[in-house]
């Protein structure tokens, strides 16, 4: 495909770091077409390869997809161990936009494993570690504050 032709000539140019970029668009579509394996490897191995380019805010990108895959493959604890990973990544960056976002991905599984109250507390962390939340976002937040406190959590 397009992205492992632009891999091999970011490969020979000496780029690598957008060669594995490419890898992760590669594992992305894999997920996409419902090839869990590949799209797994792939993934690892671009993160791989930008632990080894010192550039742990993608290695951290890379890891909160392998959670998507297994996500999607309703491999709820692995989803929910690699969703941690990289959560753990965003925080220690403060990026908190990426943060939020796998933390809301991680209330999605555990909602779907039926973990109400720790479901509750992953969405209210998320919304509340993105930089400019939507005003639907600042409702959910507000709404799961609310509804946290009243639980007593």
């Amino acid at each position: 495909g397009a992205f492992t032709q632009a891999r091999e000539e970011f490969l020979a140019a000496g780029d690598q770091l957008n060669a594995a970029e490419m890898l992760n668009n590669i594992g992305i579509i894999h997920r996409s077409e419902r090839r869990t394996e590949e799209a797994i490897a792939t993934l690892r191995e671009a993160q791989a390869a930008f632990e080894e380019l010192e550039d742990p805010s993608r290695a951290a990108q890379a890891l909160a997809n392998i959670g998507g895959v297994y996500a999607g493959a309703r491999e709820r604890d692995q989803a929910i161990r690699t969703y941690r990973q990289a959560i753990e990544i965003f925080a220690k960056l403060e990026d908190g936009d990426r943060q939020g976002e796998t933390l809301m991905a991680l209330g999605n599984v555990q909602i779907k494993q039926r973990r109400w109250g720790e479901a509750m507390v992953s969405y209210q962390a998320g919304v509340s570690a993105l930089k400019k939340p939507t005003p639907f976002q600042r409702l959910l937040r507000w709404l799961l504050d609310t509804a946290l406190k009243l639980m007593g959590q």
